[in-house]
């Protein structure tokens, strides 16, 4: 847009240009022509004689576009040109150089209009003589040139506009190039950006680095104070859970039942408030073998008394991975499979599958499951998953947001065993 504004302008100023040049060279067409006319122009009795005519044929043709004339108070004569009719007159003109106007001139022409006043003889009344040259002979002309020159400058416009998409196309190949490394930024705290970038990028690329840099410190620090409150509230629940134990060998059996559910639930929401500091923007490129990993975490539940009554079928291939580190990709998968021991009848399945374009972590169980309301409740960060009242509901909320860190996503739908299933999928580019 701004180069065809550009154009626009440019076409006008040429435009102006070109006719003001052809009526400059119309001025200089005329003098030559009445240079004859001047050099025998004479006063008989104050009334201007001509010795001789212009050569031009135009000024013998009636109309024909080129007119002369030369007046005084006492008289004038014309060319044949203007038959009946006389150019505009004028009360004064200058001596010392042509004068030239516009004007309305005969047969409903518009004249270019040059006037002189000549003074023949020292002691002789001014001959005041006039030019006149039909405008509408040169509209031809200025339009044909008005027309080429649209075109050259279209054709001009063309050009230019695809020269400037093609360097800004290659002007901006290096903020892509820096599109994409913010992205792996984002994937992987631990990402810079570094390269070879063109110096007009060097400050913006160190400014992405240095906020990196910050971002990681804080996430340190982050972890280290949340590790450090862990550590900081283990005696404290541990003298609790002694004292419990004194209450219940004291016979109060309730209240020692109350401490132990409380215990449990701020050991509980500690656990996932660790949890929670471990999730970390997924390095680019890291992943966990999904077999070894669940069969691992199978044979720990396995030994619980949740994990004894129930059987676990796994339906995964060897080399299908999970785009996690293997300490993340655990605590993803470590609280669905207590949840689905927990509530299954004797059944839990494991899968992971590739469908369409994106790779699904499944674990479904026949338990008795949950309605709508019940798992759009359950999705909710912080929502109770169990029914029961063992267990807090952290896990499930730890998972979903390990699954967006990792560019996934967390839903709950019906099993085809009869109970809850839960399902996280990746694009299979992630």
């Amino acid at each position: 847009m701004a180069i065809a504004l550009a154009l626009i302008v440019a076409w006008f100023a040429m435009t102006w240009l070109f006719n003001g040049h052809v009526e400059r060279r119309v001025e200089d067409e005329l003098l030559v022509q009445v240079r004859p006319l001047l050099a025998d122009l004479q006063l008989a009795h104050g009334v201007p004689v001509a010795g001789s005519e212009p050569a031009d044929p135009r000024f013998a043709v009636p109309a024909g576009g080129l007119y002369w004339q030369a007046s005084t108070a006492a008289g004038a004569i014309r060319s044949i040109s203007l038959w009946d009719s006389h150019l505009p007159t004028t009360v004064s003109a200058p001596a010392d150089r042509w004068r030239t106007r516009r004007a309305d001139g005969p047969f409903g022409q518009q004249l270019l209009l040059m006037e002189r006043a000549i003074r023949l003889q020292p002691r002789e009344s001014p001959v005041i003589v006039q030019l006149g040259y039909d405008l509408a002979k040169l509209a031809p002309a200025q339009r044909e040139f008005g027309r080429e020159m649209a075109l050259f400058l279209a054709l001009l416009w063309t050009v230019l506009a695809l020269a400037a998409w093609a360097q800004v196309g290659l002007g901006l190949r290096p903020l892509r190039r820096v599109g994409q490394e913010v992205e792996r930024l984002r994937r992987d705290a631990g990402a810079r950006l570094g390269g070879a970038y063109p110096r007009e990028l060097a400050p913006l690329t160190e400014s992405i680095d240095a906020l990196a840099d910050a971002r990681e410190a804080d996430l340190v620090r982050a972890r280290r104070r949340a590790a450090d409150l862990a550590h900081g509230l283990k005696t404290p629940l541990a003298a609790l859970a002694a004292q419990s134990a004194r209450v219940r060998e004291s016979g109060a059996t309730a209240m020692a039942d109350g401490l132990d559910s409380s215990i449990a639930a701020m050991r509980a929401a500690i656990g996932g408030e660790l949890a929670r500091t471990r999730i970390s923007l997924v390095p680019e490129g890291r992943s966990t073998i999904a077999l070894s990993l669940i069969e691992r975490l199978v044979a720990v539940i396995e030994q619980t008394e949740a994990g004894e009554r129930v059987a676990f079928s796994l339906a995964c291939d060897e080399s299908a991975t999970l785009p996690l580190a293997s300490d993340d990709a655990a605590e993803l998968l470590g609280p669905l499979l207590e949840n689905a021991a927990r509530h299954a009848r004797r059944l839990v399945r494991v899968a992971v599958e590739a469908t369409g374009e994106r790779r699904m972590l499944v674990v479904g169980d026949d338990g008795p499951g949950l309605d709508d309301a019940q798992r759009e409740e359950a999705i909710l960060r912080g929502a109770r998953l169990d029914s029961g009242d063992e267990g807090h509901g952290l896990g499930l909320a730890i998972a979903r947001e390990l699954a967006e860190a990792s560019g996934g996503d967390l839903s709950l739908a019906r099993s085809p065993l009869g109970g809850l299933e839960v399902r996280v999928g990746w694009a299979l580019s992630a």
